[in-house]
C-alpha cells in the first residue's frame, strides 16, 4: 500500500475516534442535565399542605414567644418605675416641708433670745421693737415661701377669699358689702388660698 494513503487513512480513523469520543461526552453530559432537572434540591422541594402549616406554626410560636419575652421585660420595667416613682413621692411628703421649716428656725432662735431678754428687761418699748423685728422677719420668710396674706380692710367681701362671722350696718354708705373689721387673717399658698380670712361685713 503506498505510504501515503496509509497515513490519510490512519488519520481518518483518528479523526472519527474523536468524533464519536465527543458525541459520547456530550450524551453523558445532557443525561447527567436530565437526571438533575428531574430529582429537585431540597431547597426547591415542595412541602405539602400539612408541612407548610407545620413550619408556619413553628414561625408563629417563635414569633409570639418573642413577643412575650419583650412583654415581660416591658412589664418588668415598668413595675420598677412604678415602685421608684411611689417611693421618690412618699420621700417627697416626708420632707417636702424641710426647706420651709429650715427658713423659719431663725425666727424661732429670735423668739428664744427675746424671751430670755423679756425676763429681765424693764423697757417695755425695747421688747414690743424687738417682737416686731421678729415678727417682720416672720412675715418676710413666709413670702418667701410663697405666703401671702390676704387683704381684707375696707374690701369689698369676696366668698372665694373671705368668710363672714358677722354683720353691721355700715357707718357710711360707701362702706355697704364691705369688710369692716378683720377678726382674722387670711392667708394664700402659692396664689391658692389655704386659711379664708375671717371678716364682719358692713350692711
Amino acid at each position: 500500500m503506498d505510504p501515503k494513503k496509509k497515513e490519510t487513512s490512519k488519520k481518518e480513523e483518528e479523526l472519527v475516534d474523536n468524533i464519536q469520543e465527543a458525541a459520547q461526552e456530550n450524551c453523558e453530559t445532557a443525561q447527567e442535565n436530565e437526571t438533575t432537572q428531574e430529582t429537585p434540591s431540597q431547597e426547591e422541594e415542595v412541602l405539602t399542605p400539612e408541612q407548610a402549616l407545620t413550619k408556619q406554626l413553628e414561625e408563629a410560636n417563635a414569633k409570639i414567644e418573642d413577643q412575650n419575652d419583650k412583654y415581660l421585660r416591658l412589664s418588668a420595667e415598668f413595675d420598677n418605675y412604678r415602685k421608684r416613682t411611689m417611693k421618690e413621692k412618699a420621700e417627697l411628703i416626708k420632707n417636702g416641708g424641710e426647706k420651709s421649716i429650715s427658713s423659719i428656725l431663725p425666727v424661732i432662735d429670735d423668739m428664744e433670745r427675746a424671751v430670755k431678754m423679756m425676763e429681765t428687761s424693764t423697757d417695755v418699748a425695747a421688747v414690743r421693737e424687738g417682737m416686731e423685728l421678729i415678727f417682720n422677719k416672720f412675715v418676710s420668710i413666709l413670702g418667701q415661701n410663697g405666703v401671702q396674706a390676704i387683704e381684707s380692710k375696707e374690701c369689698d367681701f369676696n366668698t372665694d377669699f373671705h368668710e363672714a362671722i358677722a354683720t353691721i350696718p355700715a357707718p357710711a354708705e360707701e362702706l355697704k358689702g364691705k369688710i369692716l373689721d378683720c377678726v382674722q387673717t387670711g392667708y394664700l399658698l402659692n396664689g391658692k388660698v389655704i386659711r379664708h380670712a375671717k371678716v364682719v361685713v358692713g350692711e
